[in-house]
């Protein structure tokens, strides 16, 4: 019996929650995934999990076998990576994360230098605007636009993105430009559902503690900012999204900014990563080649009007 193996098989029962997805996410047999267990337990002289038709709890001594094999797996990682050279040369492929628009527009020109700049580095870049776990689904850097929960990933802030409204400008000319966020009950409203999913829009004023909540009633509501932002440079309506979604839009005068004085404060952008204690050299020098080109970027974006 390979006990390393073992280890790692149990492991994948315990983080898939059973048998069945853990054969999946080794692409082993079922059969194979069940008797290499139970050949671990025999050899263990002790019960380990405890099968039912719908899921597996771990007994007493799988508790702190689990433990103890996680460890043991993790240095033996540790040490495999240590002799490839991947901490005193950038070597090895690298999972990354962000979301999907910001992803495209400003992440993966990072990448794209990065690869040029590292040849023994691939990436896999991944654009998804729901926030992977990052340990979960082994990403080693994410970009998160927003505020952090509490957690125990390391963030690296690299910036701040406004919350604009925009419009376009036969929109302006036939309505008016808005002079105080009230004004907008006048224009039409084209709502990014998942930004403010209630239709109210929070606003505020530099000179003033307090926020100012306006409801707003859509005539088109959409689930994607890329539409919002499409649809009011049709001239279907105001819009509110992040700085980033629209900024093409404005600089092409298809949109213009509405309310400057009135937006929220800007939220932060962070690069995160896990906080393991030997952080590897493609994952550090990713991070401090990536955190100098956003800010850049960002500062750059951030004076558009």
């Amino acid at each position: 019996m390979d006990r390393f193996e073992a280890m790692s098989i149990l492991m994948q029962v315990v983080e898939k929650g059973g048998f069945t997805a853990a054969a999946k996410a080794s692409g082993m047999p079922l059969a194979s995934v069940s008797r290499k267990v139970a050949e671990l337990e025999k050899h263990l002289g002790t019960r380990l999990l405890l099968r039912s038709t719908r899921s597996v709890v771990l007994t007493q001594a799988g508790v702190a076998y689990v433990a103890a094999a996680r460890r043991i797996l993790e240095e033996v990682e540790e040490a495999e990576r240590a002799a490839s050279g991947e901490y005193t040369t950038p070597r090895g492929e690298l999972v990354v994360t962000a979301p999907v628009l910001f992803g495209r527009l400003h992440v993966l020109p990072v990448v794209t230098d990065f690869l040029a700049a590292y040849a023994d580095i691939s990436v896999r870049l991944l654009l998804s605007d729901q926030n992977l776990h990052l340990i979960e689904e082994h990403v080693d850097v994410g970009v998160r636009i927003g505020a952090l929960p509490d957690s125990g990933l390391i963030a690296t802030r690299v910036g701040t993105m406004r919350m604009v409204v925009c419009a376009a400008p036969d929109v302006i000319d036939r309505y008016g430009t808005p002079g105080e966020p009230p004004d907008l009950a006048g224009i039409p409203i084209v709502n990014f559902e998942r930004l403010s999913p209630s239709a109210t829009w929070t606003f505020h004023r530099a000179d003033r503690a307090d926020m100012v909540s306006v409801p707003v009633m859509p005539r088109l509501t959409v689930t994607t900012a890329e539409a919002a932002v499409e649809a009011a440079a049709r001239g279907a309506g105001a819009t509110r999204v992040f700085l980033y979604q629209a900024a093409e839009e404005v600089r092409r005068q298809r949109l213009r900014i509405l309310l400057p004085d009135f937006e929220p404060p800007a939220v932060p952008v962070h690069l995160i990563h896990a906080g393991d204690r030997d952080l590897p050299l493609k994952t550090r020098t990713f991070l401090d080649f990536a955190a100098e080109r956003l800010r850049e970027g960002l500062r750059e974006l951030a004076t558009l009007t």
